[in-house]
């Protein structure tokens, strides 16, 4: 321990040995004699027990750290979501307390004083989860010896059901957007309707990755757009949502319009860049896309929907039409049956029925040819006998 200039104190201390080679330690800028032999003493401590809590890290400092960390590794939206929670109220709410001095009380009062002040129940789990999620990562690098947030996240809220239109509410909007609008949006929403597609896949819908000849295409890469600002292309996000899609004839002759428009504004006829783009080939903005389907739906009074529920109502479209769930499955390309289930179980309640239905006329049929048999046996014994 050492007076450093300025009036500060500095710690000094030899730690365990890695692969042979000596470890020091050394700290400054410590106020006093006292907190420097505090800190030094933590550090001892954590060379022990394996667990080091630094007392200068901020809750501030180490949030932003981990959302250094964490940003190559997250999708962009994802991230955007994580900095907003950070910035916008965990900062402000923790900020200036010492990682080491963050306790489950503080957390759990500041979910109490946001149910207080009527804060949407969705956003209050997002913010605390992102907590959670930082903090694990502290106690999982030994920085904490616990996680303070562990237990304090509330219970996730259950997703509202989405609101789907029926067979003739989209067939409707479909007839309204061609015979008023006939423009690009009219083909991408049938496209949409006809394939189940997300919004990202659809914009992001490149002519080399369709196949006309053989009514295919190919999912290789989907839009975001980051806070409704930046725009770019990844991959997406699940191997199952890479694949090919089949293409009714709608959704051909839909393509085959863009193809006619594409084909006829460039000057050798070829198609290149993506399907469904602004007049200088630029990607559509998803809001606008948006916005466009809000306000033609608007226009002919249906249920209020947005971009995501398109493809919610093609799922429910095949549903309603009596095919079967694995095969829904695969054509939405979801990882696995149980998320279809999960996401439309509520719509196979006539299915249900129809198999409990067929169950049961299997039984009587084959009681009944049971019953048959055995009366055609009994006959055939009593004529013997005679």
């Amino acid at each position: 321990m050492e007076e450093a200039g300025h009036g500060s104190w500095t710690y000094c201390v030899d730690l365990a040995p890695e692969e042979g080679k000596r470890r020091t330690r050394r700290r400054g800028g410590f106020a006093t004699r006292a907190e420097a032999t505090r800190e030094m003493k933590a550090v001892l401590n954590g060379e022990l027990r394996g667990v080091y809590e630094d007392r200068r890290t901020t809750v501030a400092s180490f949030l932003r750290e981990w959302l250094d960390a964490k940003k190559e590794e997250l999708a962009p939206n994802t991230y955007a979501g994580y900095e907003d929670c950070v910035e916008r109220d965990l900062i402000p709410a923790f900020g200036q307390c010492r990682l080491p001095d963050l306790r489950p009380k503080h957390v759990d009062a500041w979910v109490a004083a946001q149910r207080k002040a009527g804060r949407g129940r969705v956003t209050v789990y997002r913010v605390v989860s992102t907590l959670r999620n930082a903090l694990n990562h502290a106690a999982r690098t030994w920085r904490l010896r616990y996680n303070p947030a562990k237990h304090s996240v509330p219970p996730k809220p259950r997703a509202g059901e989405r609101t789907c239109w029926t067979p003739e509410e989209a067939a409707a909007f479909l007839r309204h957007n061609a015979e008023y609008y006939a423009d690009r949006l009219s083909d991408v929403f049938e496209v949409m309707l006809g394939t189940g597609m997300r919004r990202g896949e659809i914009l992001a819908l490149h002519w080399s990755d369709v196949h006309l000849m053989d009514r295919k295409l190919y999912v290789r890469w989907t839009l975001a757009a980051v806070n409704n600002n930046g725009i770019l292309f990844r991959e997406p996000k699940t191997e199952a949502s890479r694949a090919w899609i089949s293409l009714s004839p709608r959704a051909m002759a839909a393509l085959h319009r863009q193809a006619a428009l594409q084909m006829a504004a460039h000057p050798d006829g070829r198609l290149e860049g993506l399907v469904f783009a602004k007049p200088d080939g630029s990607p559509l903005r998803p809001q606008w896309v948006l916005d466009q389907l809000r306000k033609r739906t608007a226009e002919l009074n249906l249920p209020k929907i947005g971009l995501h529920d398109l493809r919610h109502t093609a799922a429910s479209i095949m549903i309603a039409e009596g095919i079967p769930v694995a095969v829904v499955s695969k054509t939405m390309r979801h990882s696995t049956l149980a998320i279809t289930i999960n996401l439309y179980g509520h719509l196979l309640k006539d299915s249900a029925d129809e198999a409990v239905t067929a169950l049961c006329a299997a039984l009587d049929q084959a009681d009944s040819e049971a019953v048959h048999r055995a009366d055609a046996a009994g006959g055939e014994g009593f004529r013997q006998a005679a």
